[in-house]
């Protein structure tokens, strides 16, 4: 009986893409190896031209809120000149110290020095140096405050757009292993991004900082820039270079961090922890785990070892240029060129701009790699789909008319060469039940998927009332079509909300949610649960209950009840069910499809003989069709699977 239709992954996340893992055996040997090697080739060039996705980032979030973004920029203008303000009322109040204190003035008490007015102008220095640090503070919190809003806001918004966007890529690509690392990589960029927009606020910030202390260095000592630019560039060019060679590390390493998610997965999952304990798989995930993680580990700190030890040898570069420069400020001090005040001025300035340009190069290269995971959203963003709605679509019939017919189709998955179907020619005609009958890898469930435009046709086209599907709007074909197919999606939902997938607009309509779930007698499991409708099942969640497998079958065909399409398409609807509550799907099957067109596979023949034909498939080739009497009489390939499950029962 096995040999009639594929297995029931029955939306187990153990079980792979029939696709998906083939493509990610090959995506692991050269296809991985090669994106390895592309990454690892990145050039100075290319690591500064992905700099290009800043005014794309920094669009996305003025959408998301431009008197944030306002505000943001203001309060960075007005903190960056505050260290060069405060740095210099400090000089003027060490030089109006010097001064008093020189200034021969013998008070016989505090209060007659107070009450002379000599400090009036040293508390007003004071005194604006006070406000001007409150103000520091104020700003830098408010700044920190808007760059935590607006990542909360940038996450929400760029996970949006990324579930909207994957919504409308094709079935193939989910089926493809690469696409699986590029999305992970976008995946990873919804969070933690705005990390990014702060470091380049925080440059300009600096940059304009940095120019006015430059300035003041300018004033006295204008050779102090040229060596300090002298000993920063080693630095920064390292600092580029390490970046670099860390994006390439995650890029490459793609593939086997989604490995170590997945094996993090099925090792503690309640979807999987009966087969791990029955099998004894623990040590073997453990196992594969951590070999996976030790040689991330390891290629990771190979990297990160050779950035502290160069960074440290750069780092000592830059320190030697500071404290020479220190020195020659001092000697000029001690030859009274300059102030106690000018020198206090000269180091601060000359410390804290080093410290700027430093982390500005720093930053710098820093946004530059950055930039580069970018790419890895944007360039996600802009995959085109190619199954889509034509320019100018054809209205659906309301009424389908005359039916489908498959004129010579041909299909093969993308990437590879073999066809699952070929040749294919026959008529579903309007209101027609029609059995699909084949053992596994037939193609039966592929043929499905092109019905509902999950994909098009490699050859030959399909037509619905004399025109080609794919004159039609691709919503509109999906709205008329409903699929249950054998891999169905157990959705951590409530149960009123796993009915009302099958036609989400009209989840508020519990009357009709409720005689969907009558008429696939999922009311008989839905009574059960102890808050009824509102019951959460699977245990993802702390509230969650769950179901056996029939009864998950039976929430699923509530769907296509609820669905209420012109074409229903069941694929295995009663693999689950046991023989009395198959017979009772079936019998309210008939009122189902009643007036509509139905395809329906199954391997169980009590079920297919219900259907007004039986189209026999066999390496992707129609083999027969006709009336299960008709069929049976032919003695072909209908007739021997017959013979083959019946014998079963004998």
């Amino acid at each position: 009986m096995a040999v009639f239709s594929g297995s029931n992954t029955n939306g187990n996340p153990a079980a792979g893409g029939r696709h998906g893992g083939r493509s990610g055996r090959s995506g692991r040997s050269g296809g991985h190896n090669a994106a390895r090697g592309a990454a690892a080739d990145l050039s100075l060039q290319d690591r500064f031209k992905a700099l290009r996705n800043l005014p794309p980032l920094f669009r996305l979030v003025w959408t998301i809120s431009p008197w944030m973004t306002v505000a943001n920029v203001t309060l960075r203008i007005v903190k960056s000149v505050l260290p060069v303000a405060m740095l210099y009322v400090g000089k003027l109040i060490i030089d109006k110290v010097i001064l008093v204190a020189g200034g021969g003035h013998d008070f016989a008490t505090m209060r007659d020095w107070l009450n002379s007015g000599v400090l009036n102008h040293l508390w007003l220095l004071l005194g604006v140096e006070f406000a001007l640090a409150i103000l520091s503070d104020a700003i830098g919190r408010g700044t920190a405050l808007i760059d935590s809003l607006l990542g909360d806001l940038f996450t929400n918004e760029t996970s949006v757009r990324l579930i909207a966007h994957a919504a409308t890529l094709d079935l193939a690509h989910f089926e493809d292993a690469d696409f699986y690392d590029q999305l992970e990589r976008a995946r990873r960029q919804t969070t933690g991004r705005m990390i990014l927009v702060t470091q380049v606020l925080t440059q300009a910030q600096n940059i304009i900082t940095i120019t006015s202390f430059a300035v003041g260095l300018v004033i006295y000592a204008p050779w102090l820039i040229l060596l300090l630019a002298l000993a920063l560039v080693p630095a920064f060019l390292g600092e580029a270079h390490f970046n670099a060679q860390s994006y390439s590390l995650n890029y490459s390493w793609t593939p086997e961090r989604r490995e170590l998610d997945y094996l993090r997965m099925i090792g503690a999952s309640d979807a999987t922890a009966k087969e791990v304990k029955i099998f004894g798989l623990n040590d073997f995930i453990t196992r594969r785990y951590k070999e996976l993680a030790d040689a991330f580990y390891a290629a990771n700190r190979k990297l990160a070892i050779r950035r502290a030890s160069w960074g440290g040898v750069l780092a000592a570069v830059g320190s030697a240029g500071y404290y020479g420069a220190y020195v020659i400020i001092v000697y000029r001090t001690a030859r009274g060129e300059f102030t106690v005040g000018d020198l206090t001025f000269l180091a601060g300035s000359f410390s804290r701009l080093r410290g700027l340009l430093a982390g500005l190069l720093t930053s710098f290269s820093t946004v530059a790699g950055q930039a580069l995971y970018l790419e890895d959203l944007f360039s996600f963003l802009e995959i085109k789909p190619t199954v889509a709605s034509p320019e100018t679509p054809r209205a659906f019939p309301t009424t389908i008319a005359s039916g489908f017919v498959f004129e010579n189709v041909g299909f093969r998955y993308p990437g590879t060469d073999r066809w699952v179907l070929r040749d294919l020619s026959f008529t579903l005609q309007a209101g027609e039940a029609l059995a699909l009958v084949g053992e596994n890898g037939a193609g039966k469930t592929t043929l499905v998927k092109l019905l509902a435009r999950l994909y098009d046709p490699s050859e030959g086209r399909i037509l619905l009332d004399g025109h080609d599907l794919r004159e039609y709007a691709l919503d509109d074909v999906r709205a008329n079509i409903g699929v249950i197919f054998q891999d169905f999606v157990r959705y951590h939902f409530t149960a009123s909300d796993n009915i009302a997938v099958g036609r989400i607009e009209e989840r508020l309509d519990r009357r009709r949610i409720e005689d969907a779930a009558e008429r696939s007698l999922a009311d008989t499991v839905i009574d059960k649960l102890p808050n009824g409708y509102e019951q959460v099942v699977g245990r993802r969640f702390r509230e969650g209950v769950e179901l056996s497998g029939g009864e998950w079958q039976k929430i699923a065909l509530g769907r296509a009840y609820m669905r209420d399409a012109q074409l229903l398409i069941l694929d295995e609807p009663t693999a689950a069910l046991d023989a009395r509550a198959e017979y009772e799907v079936f019998q309210r099957f008939k009122d189902l499809t009643a007036g509509k067109t139905a395809v329906l596979i199954s391997h169980r023949f009590s079920t297919v003989r219900m259907a007004d034909r039986i189209l026999v498939l066999g390496d992707g080739r129609l083999e027969e069709i006709g009336t299960h009497d008709e069929l049976v009489a032919a003695q072909g390939k209908y007739a021997e699977l017959f013979e083959l499950q019946a014998a079963g029962y004998r």
